[in-house]
């Protein structure tokens, strides 16, 4: 074995590049069962992005159901999700362009069935007797008038008029079907809540001519969330709730609601999508569930006859979209050292097969920085999480005083979670020599509702404060540089990342991708589904204009003096340009360091495979300037101003 060689830290040479990471990186998304075949969505980022289709037949090889230019992604809530579904060999997706639904037939070309129209389409599925689709419809036809949301039904043919099954709440997720088909459950929220804050699940009668009747609540109120109801195979209806303070699996028997198998972990997820699924029925009997343990996803069977609960063992830390049929499990798996892939799991031979990854590429160990979850105090006495990544690469070694540089990674959302998965964005630090602290402050899901609930009213502050003294914790164990100290977040986390730099001293640089900088200008200029949602974090508004203007870095660049670099869509919905252009004026104005790097044709997020590559290289450039390290590679410098 070769010697190592010393290097300051961050000057390590990768073989984790910018290029490899986007030329050889999918996403993966929501997964289909119609009888023997499996679907799922795949995000590529040498296709600009495109949602693709991809159908695996029994026996055969994966294949594209959707060709280009048809970009299988819906833009209900802005998010999207469940943008398709299918039944007897056929199906139905939302395309991205024009926001229709269309019909593809194996080998056929994809025919559309809904009008031309202001109207968006997600989280479908087939009623096979009466020849529809029922799905969440969101109507923007109206110039000035906020979106109007309902479950609709659409013929397959898409000849018949569409109608509405249920309207009259802001928002609807989750219609499904018994299987008889003569009852429908679905979830409905209102403003100001968000469906994991507030959330009810109803149900009502199916009628001949497929209109309801009937309608009941079953459960859910101002203080509980329900999640992904279920029709069992006998007819018996099941759904997650957080009423215990812990998303659990419960059913509605004879009228009454019964928990499942109470325990301190997450069944449920915070809905930013449609179609998630963290539970299926294998059989009549049988669920296959995910679940959240401090932070890390574990699997198990449960029997519904005799409550027996068996904890599977596996590989995976992160296990999503959860689907069945008999005798196997499919799911979207990741681990600490593999990449995310659609994984089957036999449960009669209890072998797990990986139908697809979302990378090919053989990354040695001795490049891989495998995550430590970590504890550490923060305010008020309490305790917060995060994963910590120390740097690693097998062929070089820092000077032996020298500590590393700290990476603060501050989570979207706000309401999420990071997860201690393979991410090669993490490597491409850490194989550098760039340590990484991947945050899960309070706000973030996984670790009950109380834990979430640290966040209300206090968004700017409680997670701030997590941050630094997630930080700080590492720098006193010795474990990094407390005077090389940097913060990075998109949308939410970009806000995180702000405050951070404005209104506490631990940090000596940052990134925003396409973060927020004025709350005010948030909850003036952002769409639906989040229109309300800065009264839960913040406060209401205008009645409480001094928080939103206490909280906004934008409005205290007089206390802001590290140097900052902005990522921005500038097709942005969410968080239009504006929000980073009014920040990156004022740091102009101050005379601070400051990069602005904006992408043509990107929205919230960035898909495109060279806009990925830019961001990555862009910022770890800044960061070489700012902390005074040598690049092992040329990267594409990015302009910073006032940088002497």
């Amino acid at each position: 074995m070769s010697e190592m060689e010393v290097s300051g830290y961050g000057s390590w040479k990768s073989p984790i590049t910018s290029d490899l990471i986007v030329s050889s990186t999918i996403g993966l998304g929501q997964i289909v069962i119609d009888g023997g075949d499996i679907y799922w969505i795949e995000t590529r980022p040498q296709e600009k992005g495109r949602y693709v289709i991809v159908k695996l037949a029994p026996g055969g090889q994966p294949v594209d159901e959707t060709p280009m230019p048809f970009n299988a992604r819906t833009r209900v809530h802005e998010y999207g999700g469940g943008s398709f579904t299918a039944g007897d060999g056929v199906v139905y997706f939302s395309n991205f362009a024009d926001q229709r639904l269309y019909r593809v037939n194996e080998g056929a070309a994809p025919q559309v069935i809904t009008p031309e129209a202001e109207l968006r389409y997600a989280d479908g599925m087939i009623d096979r007797k009466r020849n529809r689709i029922i799905c969440v419809r969101e109507d923007h036809s109206v110039p000035g008038r906020e979106a109007v949301n309902a479950i609709i039904d659409i013929s397959l043919s898409g000849m018949e008029a569409q109608r509405a099954l249920v309207n009259g709440a802001d928002f609807y997720s989750s219609p499904r079907l018994n299987p008889d088909g003569s009852r429908l459950a679905w979830l409905q929220w209102d403003h100001p809540n968000m469906p994991w804050d507030a959330s009810e699940l109803w149900v009502a009668d199916v009628l001949e001519d497929g209109s309801l009747s009937n309608q009941t609540r079953v459960a859910g109120g101002i203080d509980e969330s329900i999640f992904q109801p279920e029709w069992s195979p006998a007819g018996e209806l099941y759904f997650v709730s957080d009423r215990s303070g812990w998303w659990n699996l419960y059913r509605q028997r004879d009228g009454d609601i019964e928990a499942l198998c109470p325990m301190e972990a997450e069944f449920g997820l915070p809905q930013w999508v449609f179609g998630m699924s963290t539970y299926a029925f294998e059989s009549a009997d049988r669920i296959v569930c995910s679940y959240i343990e401090r932070g890390f996803s574990k699997l198990a069977l449960l029997n519904t006859t005799t409550g027996k609960f068996e904890k599977i063992e596996t590989p995976f830390s992160k296990i999503e979209g959860v689907r069945a049929t008999s005798g196997q499990a499919v799911f979207i798996a990741a681990s600490p050292t593999e990449a995310a892939g659609i994984v089957r799991f036999d449960l009669n031979n209890r072998r797990f097969e990986t139908l697809r990854r979302s990378s090919e590429l053989t990354i040695d160990p001795g490049y891989i920085s495998v995550p430590q979850a970590v504890e550490f105090p923060t305010e008020n006495g309490l305790t917060a999480h995060a994963f910590f990544y120390p740097p690693h690469n097998r062929d070089f070694a820092a000077p032996e005083n020298e500590r590393p540089p700290l990476l603060v990674m501050s989570h979207g959302g706000p309401t999420a979670a990071t997860s201690p998965t393979l991410r090669l964005g993490i490597q491409y630090w850490t194989s550098r020599g760039v340590a990484v602290l991947d945050v899960n402050y309070g706000g973030s899901t996984g670790y009950g509702r109380a834990y979430r609930e640290r966040l209300n009213g206090n968004w700017g502050v409680v997670d701030v404060d997590d941050c630094v003294n997630g930080a700080k914790y590492l720098a006193e164990q010795g474990l990094v540089d407390g005077n090389r100290l940097a913060i990075t977040g998109g949308s939410a986390g970009g806000y995180t990342t702000l405050c951070a730099l404005t209104f506490r001293d631990a940090f000596k640089a940052g990134a925003s991708h396409y973060g927020v900088s004025d709350l005010i200008a948030l909850d003036e200029d952002t769409h639906k589904f989040e229109s309300r949602y800065t009264a839960g974090l913040v406060g209401a508004y205008p009645e409480r204009r001094d928080l939103y203007l206490a909280r906004s870095p934008i409005n205290h660049t007089d206390k802001l003096s590290s140097p900052v670099i902005f990522f921005q869509g500038l097709e942005d919905k969410i968080v239009p340009p504006n929000q980073a252009e009014m920040m990156v004026n004022a740091l102009r104005a101050k005379g601070l360091p400051v990069a602005y790097v904006t992408f043509e044709g990107e929205q919230h997020g960035f898909r495109q495979a060279a806009n990925i590559k830019r961001a990555l290289d862009g910022e770890l450039y800044f960061y070489s300037r700012v902390f005074g390290f040598e690049l092992a590679d040329a990267v594409e410098p990015v302009p910073i101003e006032n940088l002497n």
